[in-house]
């Protein structure tokens, strides 16, 4: 069956509702993994549910225990059609943030998938259920209508992304010569707007850490002190602006990206930034200045300050607090020192008059980029185009953070995401949806894209 014709098969199975009951059925599964209660669901989820639907692609399924989460085991399948094929590595995860069904509007329930107009309800339909249930509905359609698939499969499923995906990494070690691959092809993550198809390539990394500063044991009276003794919350603050200015730009080096390669900028030259309904306006004087917006959300670093604590907020009383803490947080690219970052902030505080204040890493991923240039990304926007008639949005890489680290770096593969939400989903919030017309138009693009795949030569 050629091309356009097993895409309108696959739509027609769509406008069926053939999808939309695959993720009715995948949604009813309360995979929460913050939760004891949703830990035995994890698994489930993996074995009557997706073990099935591997299984009629022709896949070899096998649960993975996870040596970090056992509580978070994981789903390797592979299907081997030619040693001279590609090999593509898919990814998803089956976990979701908590239901919270108190919080969801009258007449929804996270774990029922409702349809209102174009929006399909339910928790986990945008993150990452939806978005894997569309790229094996487009694999199922691919196989019937050629007979094979054309290329070499590798699928991953994880259930703790939502925790950060513990033990992830040690799988992908694990498993590298099962998981080996050409490229990793998967959906994570909303477009930069419903209606632009969005190719990414990584994601920015994120690394948080902590400034405390301890003064003494207890806060002093600040009639009686004041003036006299050291006030931990001052001290604190203008540590943080010594580290990022009133108007969000970095300050310190160490803490700064090399100059934005000309292929990334040229990709970022027409990505919208905002523009939603439900979009905040961007500040056009915030952040690195000489830059566009999409520069500074996909190819600068951010400094984030994400908590600051002294005193009694709720009810302040007249007293010098002797202790103050802030958590602080960087979103960083592809060339930041990372592992120099404790170093580089301490010293910088050092050399400003601010050694008391003492800096403590507390978690870390790295960022990860493609090459926007680089030849199985140029293949996939070419496919996008030719199913959509658009030439898709591509981004470098996201502003925000997923686990490309462990296909990126520890597997060592090209990695290119297609995500089939918007940013309006409400993901990880009460009334997470899909668009139903977005969910059909990524349905012939993963169905137009694998059967290009299989004519790869």
């Amino acid at each position: 069956m050629p091309r356009a014709d097993t895409i309108d098969q696959a739509l027609q199975r769509f406008d069926s509702g053939e999808l939309f009951a695959e993720l009715a059925r995948r949604v009813a599964y309360p995979t929460e993994s913050h939760l004891e209660q949703g830990r035995p669901h994890l698994r489930a989820y993996l074995t009557d549910e997706l073990t099935p639907a591997l299984a009629e692609l022709g896949c070899t399924t096998r649960v993975v225990e996870n040596s970090v989460a056992p509580e978070c085991p994981l789903l390797l399948a592979t299907r081997h059609e030619a040693g001279d094929r590609p090999t593509v590595l898919l990814y998803g995860h089956g976990d979701v943030v908590n239901g919270e069904a108190p919080r969801w509007r009258a007449g929804l329930d996270p774990w029922t998938l409702t349809a209102e107009g174009e929006r399909w309800y339910g928790r986990g339909s945008a993150d990452n259920k939806g978005q894997h249930t569309v790229n094996l509905f487009a694999l199922r359609e691919v196989l019937r209508g050629r007979g094979r698939l054309g290329f070499n499969l590798a699928v991953l499923i994880e259930t703790g992304e939502e925790r950060g995906s513990p033990g992830l990494v040690e799988a992908c070690a694990q498993l590298r010569d099962e998981l080996r691959a050409d490229v990793l092809i998967a959906s994570d993550g909303p477009r930069v707007r419903a209606d632009r198809p969005t190719l990414y390539l990584g994601s920015r990394g994120v690394t948080q850490f902590t400034l405390t500063v301890d003064v003494r044991p207890r806060d002093h009276h600040s009639g009686n002190w004041g003036g006299v003794l050291r006030n931990a919350a001052t001290t604190l603050a203008a540590a943080i602006t010594s580290l990022v200015d009133g108007q969000g730009r970095i300050l310190v080096p160490g803490l700064r990206p090399p100059a934005i390669p000309g292929s990334v900028r040229a990709a970022l030259k027409t990505v919208p930034v905002g523009g939603g309904a439900d979009d905040p306006a961007v500040d056009e004087d915030w952040g690195e200045p000489g830059l566009t917006p999409a520069e500074r959300l996909f190819g600068w670093n951010t400094v984030e300050v994400l908590a600051f604590l002294a005193g009694s907020p709720a009810s302040p009383v007249n007293a010098i607090p002797g202790h103050a803490q802030a958590t602080l947080q960087l979103r960083s690219v592809v060339g930041t020192d990372l592992a120099g970052l404790a170093t580089a902030v301490r010293n910088h505080l050092a050399e400003h008059g601010f050694g008391v204040v003492e800096v403590a890493v507390t978690e870390s991923r790295p960022p990860t980029r493609t090459d926007p240039d680089h030849p199985w990304v140029r293949w996939a926007a070419e496919s996008v185009g030719r199913t959509t008639g658009a030439e898709p949005v591509l981004l470098p890489n996201l502003g925000g953070t997923i686990p490309n680290d462990a296909f990126a770096e520890v597997l060592g593969v090209p990695t290119i995401w297609l995500p089939h939400s918007y940013p309006a989903c409400a993901q990880h919030a009460p009334d997470e949806h899909v668009l139903a017309p977005l969910t059909r138009e990524a349905v012939a693009i993963m169905t137009g894209l694998y059967w290009d795949l299989g004519e790869k030569s």
